[in-house]
């Protein structure tokens, strides 16, 4: 039987020979079913379909890309480390050619999703690959394909490989995760930040909210809260979750500037 996917949020379902009757990650408040309705794929139909794409964004840090779109066109992204490759957030699309690069490349350590909206298609990467898939357990009601890959971490910081760290960050998702790489940037650090974080276009800014398609804002004390917590952290780069959305040098500024921002404009504090 096929494990259907979901074509909106490219999420996938246990294995059933129907579709599910709806999507649960869809139906929530941060997300949307489209005015077309409900429509469902399965990983052998994109396969046939789609090819990822690749980008070096530094040497040990490399974008992947299903093209054309799938879901939310998010991309996901393979960190390298002596100590073992981790895959940061996940897309639907695994194919013998993906699996073959990054083989080459070292294979994985593990997976770590920042997420619900990029669970995607984490039981097949988890078990091609053999490895553990890191989960926030506030979140672990939307796990939609339960599978023993799956493990769930409780707490703000989990450390996965010697200078990779996640940190609970909250704000969109109450399980939502950034990742700390202590050796990115040329040494200076590296946040990253799926859409926990936003990375505005132009690299500048970051922009922060429960729903980024329905415009439902977060309380300023929790922009306030999120900033604060990442402070101490050393970072010079902010990686997003799409394509060409980096920050590449001053992310501690950016966050900073971005919070302030957030917080004058929420707060009444700049005329309209």
């Amino acid at each position: 039987m096929p494990h259907f996917l979901c074509r909106t949020c490219g999420t996938q379902f246990v294995e059933s020979l129907v579709p599910p009757p709806a999507c649960p990650i869809c139906e929530d408040e941060r997300q949307y079913v489209p005015a077309s309705g409900q429509a469902w794929t399965t990983l052998e139909a994109l396969r046939g379909a789609h090819a990822n794409a690749w980008r070096m964004l530094e040497p040990d840090l490399l974008a992947i890309r299903s093209l054309p779109a799938v879901g939310i066109d998010q991309r996901a992204l393979l960190l390298r480390t002596p100590a073992g490759n981790l895959l940061w957030d996940c897309i639907a699309l695994l194919d013998d050619a993906t699996e073959a690069i990054i083989r080459g490349l070292g294979g994985l350590a593990g997976v770590a999703i920042s997420h619900p909206h990029y669970y995607s298609a984490m039981v097949e990467w988890g078990r091609r690959f053999g490895v553990p898939v890191h989960l926030h357990a506030a979140d672990r009601a939307l796990v939609m394909r339960p599978d023993p890959c799956l493990e769930f971490w409780e707490g703000e910081a989990r450390a996965l490989l010697p200078g990779v760290t996640l940190h609970r960050l909250g704000g969109h998702f109450a399980g939502g995760a950034v990742a700390h790489w202590a050796q990115g940037a040329g040494g200076k650090g590296a946040i990253l930040s799926g859409d926990i974080l936003q990375v505005l276009p132009g690299g500048r800014w970051l922009g922060f909210m429960r729903s980024y398609p329905c415009l439902i804002p977060l309380p300023a004390a929790e922009v306030a809260r999120m900033a604060a917590y990442l402070a101490p952290l050393p970072f010079e780069a902010i990686y997003g979750a799409f394509h060409d959305r980096e920050i590449v040098r001053d992310g501690k500024a950016a966050l900073a500037r971005s919070a302030a921002r957030y917080q004058a404009w929420s707060t009444g504090m700049v005329a309209p």
